[in-house]
């Protein structure tokens, strides 16, 4: 009786061809989690952006320092137009926030960050006023 298996070069190929696809697959997976990381940022510093322009209306002034993750920005006179600041997506740490000008004389802010997936990796938004 001649009993019918597969050969070792058979699975040897097999488990090469899996291989092959399970690689390609993690490297989609990897793209995909970098842009999804990338677009976050991007709204991220729209959203912080937006807030900043609804402080000056308030204040007549950008807020100077830094914005830190815990903070919530506010004039004395009004609530919080932002209650919590967002931070990176992968990290934790804040984006980088600097004011234009000196004090009292703020004349606008620049709010960056670096993106993982984009041929470009500086992406920052500048005051509008």
């Amino acid at each position: 009786m001649k009993k019918k298996s597969f050969t070792l070069l058979e699975m040897l190929v097999v488990l090469g061809i899996i291989g092959v696809i399970l690689s390609v697959l993690t490297l989609s997976f990897s793209i995909a989690q970098k842009k999804s990381r990338d677009s976050k940022r991007k709204g991220d510093l729209r959203s912080i952006q937006s807030g900043l322009e609804q402080y000056y209306s308030s204040c007549y002034v950008y807020p100077t320092g830094s914005l830190a993750a815990d903070t919530p920005v506010a004039c004395e006179t009004s609530p919080p137009v932002i209650s919590v600041v967002p931070v990176d997506p992968k990290d934790g740490s804040a984006y980088i926030y600097g004011p234009t000008g000196t004090e009292p004389d703020i004349e606008g802010f620049s709010i960056c960050t670096v993106l993982e997936s984009d041929v470009n990796p500086n992406f920052c938004l500048y005051s509008q006023q």
